[in-house]
């Protein structure tokens, strides 16, 4: 199973699915991220943490763990 944070800087795929339940899927599938739509990663901090994606025209930060939760091909 390949997620969102296994994506290099610069690397773009298509989500799958979003993972986890209840609040927690639910913040993700409001910023826009669900089922089908195209993810950039634009660059990630030093540590890893957090993570800032191109979604929908948008640009998003995601935290390491969140991004562990999007199962993308």
């Amino acid at each position: 199973m390949r997620t969102l944070k296994d994506i290099p800087v610069g690397g773009s795929a298509r989500v799958l699915r979003v993972q986890g339940a209840g609040a927690l899927q639910r913040r993700i599938m409001d910023m826009g991220i669900t089922k089908g739509c195209l993810v950039k990663v634009r660059k990630t901090a030093p540590l890893g943490d957090p993570i800032e994606v191109k979604v929908r025209g948008y640009q998003l930060s995601l935290r390491k763990a969140d991004a562990a939760l999007v199962e993308v091909q």
